[in-house]
């Protein structure tokens, strides 16, 4: 006869989309999660601010708590889901501090106290998991704390928000101007009613210094991000990336490469970008979200998914919390912080990518020459130029792609040409990624 299985007591920190749905499927599916972990796995209290507030999903009355001493105290694992820095930050540590092995979803908070918390888990023998933290449901997390342990990993790419990516994907295919992709995605429920983590690239950020700590083993945050949102985006620029066979996403992009000192460095940064229609990148669509792995050993890896979303992320979350179970019932622990590398943040100015820069230019001989002579004076050559006439007297519209070059020279291109007596106007200025 074999031995009954320990129960281990949850405490569910947040009962919003993603809490409920946790709840819900781990009550649902008890007996299978304790035949996966080893261990049952009982939910004895759920953190919330208002007991009598509507759920996603139903939660027993009986469960619900306003302190937070029931929720975390007497538990043997604490799932935090309230999202934003405070309370989740005291209420992290003190589950950590007390040796309670934590499950997160709050990229926001491990961004911004990363270290902190991983100092306080090590300290006390509790392990901290994230995988809900990046790209909802898609392992990336995983893949590159274990699965990648044994490659050098030196760029990773990827669309890691589903709110932008809808938008931008409901310009490129439907025509809408940003304003109305933004409004739809609001009403669908994609995005908040205040956007701004989402569209100004924020989220993005956050996520990129997570994997950016995982690939290259360097402790970075959210400030160590060069960061470009997508609400000066057109339907004007969409239309220009069609006509070249290519597509917009924001992406946020980490490398490990050569700094301009001679030293191995990371450089982070999140923005919109075209990449080309072939693309692995171009094809994501909708809220799904995609990244791009590149590693010494490996090649390439894709990993794809659900971005977002109660279900999908609540299986991340289920996905740890098996993980911390069995640990916590026979022991182990869960991967370290591995930050042994301290590799140095370059400079985002020393990025190398290209420029498709969008002028309206006096109608004139010598223009072209003008405009070609301000790249020069800055180091960086031309790949192609497009005229077009767009009927506005006197002036003309020119598309100009650059070479790859320094961020930095391309930056100075663009204001030298807003300054130039042949330039009316600079109309779009946007980075091209993937060739």
């Amino acid at each position: 006869m074999s031995a009954p299985r320990p129960v281990l007591g949850v405490g569910v920190l947040g009962a919003g989309t993603v809490g409920s749905q946790v709840i819900r499927i781990l009550q649902s599916s008890r007996e299978d999660f304790a035949a996966r972990s080893g261990a049952e796995m009982e939910v004895r209290r759920v953190l919330v601010r208002n007991v009598d507030a509507p759920r996603d999903a139903p939660i027993d009355r009986e469960l619900l708590t306003t302190d937070p001493a029931e929720a975390i105290d007497s538990m043997d694992l604490v799932v935090e889901l309230i999202g934003g820095i405070e309370p989740a930050r005291t209420l992290v540590l003190r589950a950590l501090n007390q040796g309670i092995s934590v499950v997160t979803g709050n990229k926001a908070l491990l961004a911004a106290h990363g270290p902190e918390l991983y100092e306080a888990a090590a300290s006390n023998g509790a392990d901290l998991y994230y995988e809900a933290a990046v790209a909802g449901a898609v392992p990336v997390v995983y893949g590159l704390r274990e699965s990648l342990a044994g490659d050098r990993i030196t760029t990773v790419m990827g669309i890691v928000n589903g709110t932008t990516n809808f938008i931008l994907d409901a310009m490129s295919t439907k025509g809408l101007s940003y304003e109305e992709a933004l409004k739809q995605a609001q009403d669908l429920g994609f995005a908040e009613a205040d956007p701004t983590a989402d569209v100004e690239g924020l989220d993005a950020a956050a996520k990129c210094s997570i994997l950016a700590s995982l690939a290259f083993h360097t402790r970075v945050g959210i400030d160590d991000v060069a960061v470009e949102g997508i609400s000066s985006i057109t339907k004007e620029d969409m239309e220009e990336a069609a006509r070249v066979g290519h597509t917009i996403k924001l992406l946020a992009i980490a490398e490990r490469r050569i700094g301009e000192d001679g030293r191995e460095g990371v450089a982070m940064r999140v923005h919109p970008a075209q990449v080309p229609s072939d693309h692995p990148l171009a094809s994501v669509d909708g809220a799904f979200n995609a990244i791009l792995l590149e590693g010494e050993a490996a090649g390439r890896l894709m990993f794809y998914g659900q971005g977002a979303g109660g279900a999908p992320t609540a299986s991340a979350v289920l996905s740890d919390l098996v993980a911390a179970a069995h640990h916590r019932a026979f022991g182990g622990h869960a991967p370290r912080e591995s930050v042994y590398a301290h590799l140095p943040i370059l400079d985002p100015g020393s990025t190398q990518t290209r420029y498709q820069i969008r002028l309206q230019v006096e109608d004139r001989l010598g223009v072209l020459s003008d405009v070609a002579g301000i790249f020069a004076r800055h180091g960086v050559s031309i790949q192609s130029v497009h005229q077009r006439n767009d009927d506005v007297p006197g002036a003309c519209v020119i598309v100009v792609t650059s070479h790859r070059a320094r961020e930095a020279d391309l930056r100075a291109v663009a204001r030298a040409l807003s300054v130039s007596d042949a330039v009316r106007e600079v109309t779009s200025t946007i980075r091209v990624e993937g060739e």
